[in-house]
Parts: structure tokens; C-alpha cells; sequence
């Protein structure tokens, strides 16, 4: 029944700030972008690798996330990347603060969290190119 995860959604404080992030500290490829003027609302869709996206929204003073990470309902994002270190050495290059790097004692792969310009917690989960 279910194939894959199409989007995920995420709501922003700050529009062009999270934008930026996405796209040019994330290297997020723009689908669409778009205004909606009666909710004073853009959506932008974001291309991740493998075919899923995300969907970037900002609204007039949306209330903050209740608590990190431990809130009921989605405790993080996580993206998969080739290279740990690389990844991490081009985060922390444009000014973003990445946890120590850890080991999933279930896998044996390495990962690590960092976060949004809100505060939404992403993750990094390394599995090698083959």
C-alpha cells in the first residue's frame, strides 16, 4: 500500500531566513515556490534526493514547537548522507553548531542532529556509498 514519503511539511518563523538554509546551506533544489496572498503565506517546494520533497511554510506568527525533541508528534527529520564528515564540516562552515557524532548501537552507523534556523531538530544518518 504505502510506497514512500512524498513531502514533509515544515512552517517557518522566518521566511527568507529558512530559505536560504534550505536551499543554499542544505543545497535543497527549488520546485516551486509560491505566495498565497490571502493567508500571506509562501509555500516553497524543495527536491531532497530520491524523489521526496519538503514543503516550507511561513504564516503570520505561528506558535513555537513545544518542546526539543521530546514533543508528541514528529521528533525529527533525518537526512542520509555518503560522508559524515564532509557534511558536518560544511554545516559548521556556514556558522551551524552540529552535536558530536554518535553511533546507533541497533546499526552500527554514525549520526548526529543539528537544527533548523527554528529549532526543528535534523539529523544526519551516514551510509556509504557503495
Amino acid at each position: 500500500m504505502l510506497r514512500t514519503i512524498h513531502h514533509a511539511a515544515i512552517i517557518c518563523s522566518d521566511y527568507p531566513r529558512a530559505r536560504a538554509f534550505y536551499t543554499e546551506i542544505l543545497g535543497l533544489r527549488i520546485v516551486a515556490e509560491n505566495h498565497r496572498i490571502a493567508r500571506d503565506s509562501w509555500k516553497l517546494d524543495l527536491a531532497l534526493p530520491g524523489g521526496g520533497q519538503i514543503e516550507l511554510f511561513s504564516f503570520p506568527d505561528p506558535p513555537p514547537r513545544p518542546s526539543r525533541p521530546e514533543a508528541c508528534g514528529l521528533r525529527h527529520l533525518a537526512f542520509t548522507v555518503s560522508d559524515l564528515e564532509a557534511a558536518c564540516a560544511r554545516l559548521a562552515r556556514h556558522g551551524v553548531q552540529v552535536e558530536p557524532v554518535r553511533t546507533d548501537e541497533f546499526t552500527g552507523r554514525r549520526f548526529t542532529f543539528f537544527a533548523d534556523p527554528d529549532g526543528l531538530p535534523l539529523e544526519l544518518y551516514e551510509i556509504p556509498e557503495n
